[in-house]
């Protein structure tokens, strides 16, 4: 719980991208859930928001906002998994895309003894931004992989365990080749020194 809230809230640097992930993992909560009327609450006004959002911004969440987000996600999720209505990779994801980019990058800090708490701009989205991609062509490429995480995790939940865990590692697989991607356009660029 605690890790999704917080997650959630380091994620929240880039226009529409913490508005995207509202929207389509809430779907994906609600299309799974049984009952999903508390999901769709929060996509619904994860789209709303996003229109205000979205590049240029004009809103923003701020920590009183992708707070609560990241709670609720959480929040639902281990609801979730503990009525049975979904295995804990289920969650996970669903919000693969945050989950997997906040970890990678704290857990990179902690193996350069950085200071994890601090503020900084080492995440794999905060990345491509320096690099020089505009908030939109992020915001629409996070989307993407956004939406397939979400359909694959509902594609995966009615096949056998041994295909979900094919299925779960192929996910990982293919995020682990995006970040090893930006890692190396990141040195290319000279940034990284």
């Amino acid at each position: 719980m605690a890790w999704m809230t917080n997650l959630y809230n380091f994620m929240d640097g880039a226009n529409g991208l913490a508005g995207g992930m509202t929207v389509i993992g809430f779907s994906a909560l609600a299309a799974a859930a049984d009952n999903p009327l508390l999901a769709c609450a929060a996509a619904g006004a994860g789209l709303g928001f996003l229109f205000f959002n979205f590049d240029p911004a004009r809103v923003f969440l701020g920590d009183s906002g992708s707070i609560p987000l990241g709670f609720l996600a959480g929040a639902l999720c281990f609801a979730g998994v503990v009525s049975g209505q979904w295995p804990l990779w289920f969650p996970l994801l669903v919000f693969a895309p945050f989950v997997i980019d906040a970890t990678a990058t704290l857990l990179k800090r902690m193996m350069r003894r950085e200071k994890i708490w601090a503020a900084h701009r080492q995440h794999y989205y905060q990345r491509l931004i320096r690099m020089g991609w505009s908030h939109r062509r992020l915001a629409t490429a996070e989307y993407l992989l956004m939406a397939v995480c979400g359909g694959w995790a509902l594609l995966l939940l009615p096949v056998s365990p041994m295909m979900q865990a094919f299925g779960v590692a192929l996910c990982i697989g293919v995020h682990l080749g995006l970040m090893a991607w930006i890692d190396l356009r990141w040195a290319e660029t000279g940034m990284a020194a």
